[in-house]
C-alpha cells in the first residue's frame, strides 16, 4: 500500500502518464481546487495516512488501493479511511454523479435513437447503435450495469452536451460539499481537472443510493438491451439483434449482502472502486481509488474492507458525512428540470445580496405607505 503520510495529493492528483489532460487548443489549465479547512467530514479526515478509530485493530493486508473508506451508509459514519480527502481520478466511479443527475432529471420511459456518436465513443461500451430505440432507463442499466461510455454520452446529450452536463454534475458535487471533486467528462475519461477523493466518491454514492432507480440497478445482474437495425451505408450490414448484458461489478456475485456499486478503470486513475453491502440491517459503503489488480483484484479489497468494517463496533467513528443541513448552493433547479430541456434558464434561489436588497425594499415601501396613511388622516378630520 502506497504511504500517504506526507499528504503527497493534498491538492491535485498524480501526475498523469498521458497526455489525456492537456488542455484543448485555446483552453486554459484548470486551477487547482482550494483545500477546505477545516477539512469536510471531521478534523481526523484531514489526516492522509490511515484513521482508525482508537482502539481499532489494524486495517486489512494486501490493500492496494492508494485511498479507501469505510462508511456507513445510513448514518454517514465515516468508519476507517485512508488518506480520505486526497484528490485522485475517479474513473467510472464518476457515472454515479452522472447517474444521480440524470435520474432526477429526465424521464425514464423517454425512447431516444442512437447515433453514430454514440457508437464511436472511446472506452467501454454497452452496444449502442445508431438508429437504435432505447429508453433512459435502458441507458442507465448501460451506464450503471456495463459502465457503457456509449450509454454516457447518449444521457449527457440529453443534458445539453457534455460541457453542459460536467457542468450540472459539478453543481450536484459542489451542493453536497463534495469539495475535492470536479468533473471533467460524464464518462470517467481522464480530462483537464478531473478529480475526486476517497470521501467525495462516499458522499456521492451515499447520495445516489437515495434513488431507488440507482439502487436498484447496480444490485441488477442482468438485463436484456436492444438491438439497431443495418446501416445503410456498410455494405452487405444486417439488422443487429437484441442481447443479454451482465454486470461487470465481481463483488455483487461474490459477496454475501452485497447490493453492487460501480467499477473504473483508466490507464491514469488505475483501479477505481465504490460499492455497498448489507449485514445484519447494517449497510457499509467502501470506496477505492488508484488501486492495482495484485496482490488482490478491487473487489477483493472491497470485500475485506467491508469485513473490517462490519467488525467495528457501530458506535466509532473517525468523522462523518454531510447530512441534510443545507448546502452552500442549492441544488433545486438540477432536481426540478423538465425531462429534455435545457435547465439553467430556471430560477434560482435569492442570493444573500438579493435577500437583504428585498429587505430594504419593503421597508421603504411600508415606510412610505405609512406616511400616506397619516397624510390621508389629516385630510380627513380636516374634511369632518
Amino acid at each position: 500500500t502506497p504511504n500517504t503520510d506526507n499528504c503527497p495529493q493534498k491538492t491535485q492528483p498524480p501526475p498523469p502518464i498521458d497526455s489525456s489532460e492537456v488542455p484543448a487548443p485555446g483552453e486554459p489549465t484548470p486551477t487547482k481546487l482550494p483545500v477546505p479547512s477545516p477539512p469536510i467530514g471531521g478534523e481526523r479526515l484531514g489526516e492522509c495516512g490511515v484513521v482508525l478509530p482508537k482502539g481499532a485493530p489494524p486495517a486489512p493486508q494486501d490493500i492496494s488501493a492508494t485511498a479507501w473508506m469505510v462508511s456507513d451508509l445510513d448514518t454517514g459514519a465515516v468508519l476507517a479511511a485512508k488518506d480520505p480527502h486526497g484528490r485522485y481520478r475517479p474513473a467510472s466511479t464518476i457515472k454515479v454523479l452522472l447517474a444521480a443527475v440524470a435520474l432526477r432529471t429526465l424521464d425514464m420511459d423517454r425512447v431516444v435513437v442512437g447515433t453514430q456518436a454514440d457508437a464511436d465513443v472511446e472506452g467501454s461500451r454497452v452496444g449502442i447503435g445508431p438508429g437504435g430505440r432505447y429508453t433512459n432507463h435502458q441507458l442507465m442499466q448501460g451506464l450503471i450495469m456495463c459502465s457503457g461510455n456509449d450509454a454516457a454520452h447518449a444521457i449527457a446529450a440529453q443534458l445539453g452536451g457534455d460541457d453542459a452536463a460536467v457542468a450540472k454534475m459539478n453543481d450536484l458535487a459542489a451542493s453536497l460539499r463534495a469539495l475535492d471533486t470536479r468533473a471533467a467528462t460524464p464518462s470517467g475519461l481522464d480530462g483537464p481537472g478531473m478529480s475526486t477523493s476517497a470521501y467525495d466518491l462516499s458522499l456521492l454514492f451515499r447520495e445516489a443510493m437515495t434513488i431507488p432507480l440507482f439502487a436498484e440497478l447496480i444490485g441488477t445482474e442482468q438485463a436484456d438491451f436492444p438491438g439497431y437495425p443495418a446501416n445503410p451505408l456498410i455494405p452487405g450490414d444486417t439488422d443487429h439483434p437484441g442481447f443479454r448484458i451482465g454486470n461487470d461489478n465481481q463483488l455483487l456475485y461474490n459477496y454475501p449482502g452485497a447490493l453492487g456499486g460501480k467499477t473504473g478503470f483508466t490507464d491514469d486513475a488505475r483501479q477505481t472502486f465504490v460499492a455497498a453491502a448489507e449485514r445484519n440491517g447494517r449497510r457499509l459503503a467502501v470506496t477505492l481509488l488508484q488501486a492495482d489488480v495484485l496482490p488482490i483484484r478491487p473487489w477483493e479489497q472491497a470485500a475485506r474492507l467491508l469485513d473490517y468494517g462490519f467488525a467495528l463496533d457501530p458506535d466509532v467513528s473517525v468523522g462523518d458525512l454531510p447530512g441534510d443541513e443545507p448546502a452552500p448552493e442549492s441544488n433545486t433547479a438540477i432536481l426540478a428540470a423538465p425531462p429534455d430541456g435545457d435547465i439553467s434558464h430556471l430560477a434560482q434561489p435569492p442570493s444573500s445580496g438579493q435577500q437583504e436588497q428585498l429587505r430594504v425594499a419593503l421597508v421603504a415601501v411600508g415606510s412610505i405607505a405609512v406616511v400616506l396613511l397619516l397624510l390621508l388622516a389629516r385630510r380627513s378630520r380636516r374634511r369632518r
